[in-house]
């Protein structure tokens, strides 16, 4: 008789179509968050002059310190990560996912210190919390992948 943690594997059986779309649009929803990542990273002031910002929020951009560019960066890819992991419904994808959502929680928490919601507004406050609420619940679908805990 095999024990129960010898019979849990990496790999579950082959998901459903619901879930498959499910982790689909997940995978879109994080390269959309890749595209604004690189942009944050190399957008130029002259490009956010462009964009229409302030010069208010053309500082508060640029005078964001590197860990919080950083964390931005984990988010992301932890997220993009988790979310191929979600599609193979392999269960590294809920480590991935939390990891996301603590980075995601912790730069929410970094743009209110340094301003970046006071200088953009609510439509930032809203995406962030946004963000927030999806990574949360890909955590939550993640657990439904396989009976074995982590």
């Amino acid at each position: 008789m095999k024990s129960d943690s010898a019979s849990c594997s990496h790999w579950s059986a082959k998901p459903g179509v619901w879930f498959s779309i499910v982790a689909i649009i997940s995978l879109m929803w994080n390269v959309v968050g890749a595209v604004q990542f690189i942009n944050s990273v190399t957008t130029s002031e002259a490009g956010m002059k462009a964009a229409m910002m302030t010069p208010e929020q053309i500082k508060v951009l640029t005078s964001i310190p590197s860990w919080v560019t950083f964390i931005f960066g984990v988010g992301v890819v932890t997220s993009l990560i988790g979310s191929v992991l979600l599609y193979l419904r392999h269960r590294g994808a809920q480590p991935a996912f939390i990891v996301s959502f603590l980075a995601f929680t912790l730069l929410t928490i970094a743009y209110v210190i340094y301003g970046v919601f006071k200088a953009l507004g609510t439509p930032q406050i809203a995406v962030m919390s946004t963000v927030v609420v999806v990574a949360f619940i890909l955590v939550l679908l993640s657990r439904m992948i396989h009976p074995c805990k982590l």
